[in-house]
């Protein structure tokens, strides 16, 4: 995968998004329990994601979704990436065009002065 569309948690000293779900779901060891709430503690971005991650009722479908929304964004994040490109190839060819046009008018024009003098 690109690396400018990594996943935030694993650029950060946060828990991965498999340990949030594992600790939403009871499945951690006591120690790796433990350590997910000292980091919750102290993070609130990963005590929101908790939070929300426990209110929803199909917990088996958390990783469906999270996959779901997270090719979803990085398919509108590519869509702009590539209208951007096409901006910047358009504006890039007006301008050479516009510059060639002015370097024929200039040849034109002076031409026209040299040639009627």
């Amino acid at each position: 995968m690109n690396e400018e569309y990594q996943d935030i948690f694993t650029t950060t000293a946060c828990p991965t998004q498999q340990q949030l779900l594992d600790y939403v779901e009871g499945r951690l060891s006591a120690e790796q329990q433990h350590e997910v709430e000292l980091h919750l503690a102290d993070c609130e971005m990963c005590s929101e994601a908790v939070e929300g991650l426990s209110a929803i009722g199909q917990k088996e479908k958390i990783p469906v979704w999270l996959r779901q929304m997270k090719w979803e964004m990085l398919r509108k994040l590519r869509t702009r990436k590539r209208r951007k490109t096409q901006v910047s190839y358009y504006t890039e060819l007006a301008i050479i065009v516009i510059v060639v046009l002015f370097i024929i008018l200039g040849a034109f024009w002076t031409y026209h002065f040299m040639t009627h003098k």
